[in-house]
């Protein structure tokens, strides 16, 4: 198997994190959820995402499905959901980063190429840059400047070539199953995910909860 020399990382979820208060603007501050809440409703929806990925039969996008969970668990109005789904689609309200980030990044980035490719409007480099970490990537890829999203194999090819990388010696670091696992090894790369609320605890696929754990597992 050829050396790992490229790790390209995903966004949402895997380097910046909900900026909760704004997306859920529409509904009263007193009444959004826990983070634990949060998080639960995170596994709860990637689960049926997942499932409905792999058997062809996807009705709606992740946050539609999210998001009317939310709301049914909130006792609000279903009318919301629109409005809840623009902000959550929304790049500029993605920009909640962990302590440490830039660290390890910086520490990774020691010994491979990083690079960045996610599912976003076009905006996600100025986030990244507001939050303080795109100068610690050679390239980002986002789906709303490229024209197609994960898991299409298109936008990684995208970004193989903008890195001038092979795929087989590429990793790729996501939070979703069918689209970032799955979308990054039909490309023809490795794949882990980066699983912080622990959707895939349960499942036999490679997997971290932190960037920390990241930088500990590719030592191995």
């Amino acid at each position: 198997m050829p050396e790992r020399r490229v790790i390209f990382f995903d966004v949402g979820n895997t380097l910046l994190f909900p900026n909760r208060a704004k997306m859920l603007a529409p509904i009263p501050s007193h009444r959004h959820p826990t983070i634990e809440q949060w998080q639960a409703l995170e596994r709860k929806t990637k689960n049926e995402f997942d499932q409905g990925m792999q058997s062809g039969r996807v009705d709606h996008g992740f946050w539609w499905t999210f998001h009317t969970y939310l709301l049914a668990e909130l006792g609000e109005d279903a009318s919301l959901r629109s409005a809840l789904i623009e902000n959550t689609q929304n790049s500029a309200n993605w920009d909640q980063i962990l302590p440490g980030t830039r660290e390890a990044l910086d520490r990774i980035r020691q010994n491979f190429r990083i690079a960045v490719i996610s599912n976003a409007d076009g905006g996600i480099e100025r986030v990244l840059s507001r939050c303080g970490i795109a100068a610690c990537f050679e390239s980002i890829t986002d789906s709303g400047i490229v024209g197609v999203e994960k898991p299409r194999p298109e936008i990684f090819a995208a970004a193989l070539k903008a890195m001038q990388a092979r795929a087989d010696e590429s990793l790729y670091v996501g939070d979703v199953y069918s689209v970032d696992y799955v979308g990054a090894r039909n490309a023809g790369m490795e794949a882990i995910l980066l699983d912080l609320a622990g959707a895939y605890r349960d499942r036999e696929l490679p997997r971290v909860e932190s960037l920390e754990q990241l930088g500990t597992w590719l030592k191995r």
